[in-house]
């Protein structure tokens, strides 16, 4: 049961468990299957999400260490076996510490990156909206994502897709925006400014 009852900021507990949802559609046939992410198979996005919601999880409590410090993009990430089990309460544990209001003070760190906790908490969310997006593509499931939390996530990808299509920046947080018409589902004007074409499929 969420029990955020700060409404100023985000409550990550409506996606987290969206992607746990979708867990349970995904055999092991799917691990090899591609995924948005071009360099990622489904069995590494996966292990991208085990350790992004344990460094988020942590970076929300302020717990800062071996978790927090880890850059992404140092290795491929590898999926343990026990993923079917540690994700979903890891979704748990992210959510529940981002409902402390403490979460969004100050700074934390992620990824290898200090940042301030209002930030971080966004990029979080980001993360698990986009992902949890591309999860459900790789594997042919229906994602549904409440609306508050689009609403956010379209809010933090605007502002670097605005300076990528200025010139001032090469691509956004994921890669160049891709155009999507103005009267779009909210979730592909989401997912056009996080670098994907919404109409992706896999084999495309």
């Amino acid at each position: 049961m969420d029990t955020n009852t700060d409404t100023s900021f985000p409550d990550h507990g409506p996606v987290c468990r969206s992607v746990a949802k979708l867990l349970g559609g995904v055999d092991d046939k799917h691990l090899a299957a591609p995924t948005p992410c071009p360099d990622y198979t489904v069995r590494e996005l996966l292990g991208h999400l085990v350790g992004l919601t344990l460094a988020f999880r942590d970076a929300g409590k302020k717990e800062l260490g071996a978790t927090t410090d880890t850059a992404p993009t140092d290795s491929l990430p590898q999926l343990d076996d026990d993923w079917r089990t540690v994700l979903p309460g890891q979704l748990d544990g992210l959510a529940a510490a981002w409902r402390s209001p403490d979460a969004w003070q100050g700074f934390t760190r992620a990824g290898g990156v200090d940042l301030p906790g209002e930030v971080a908490g966004i990029v979080a969310l980001n993360e698990l909206v986009v992902h949890g997006w591309d999860l459900a593509r790789s594997t042919g499931q229906a994602y549904e994502v409440d609306r508050a939390s689009l609403e956010a996530t379209l809010s933090f990808l605007e502002p670097a897709a605005a300076s990528a299509e200025a010139g001032e920046a090469p691509e956004g947080l994921f890669g160049p925006p891709v155009a999507v018409p103005a009267d779009a589902p909210l979730l592909d004007r989401v997912i056009g400014l996080s670098g994907r074409r919404p109409d992706w499929r896999p084999g495309e």
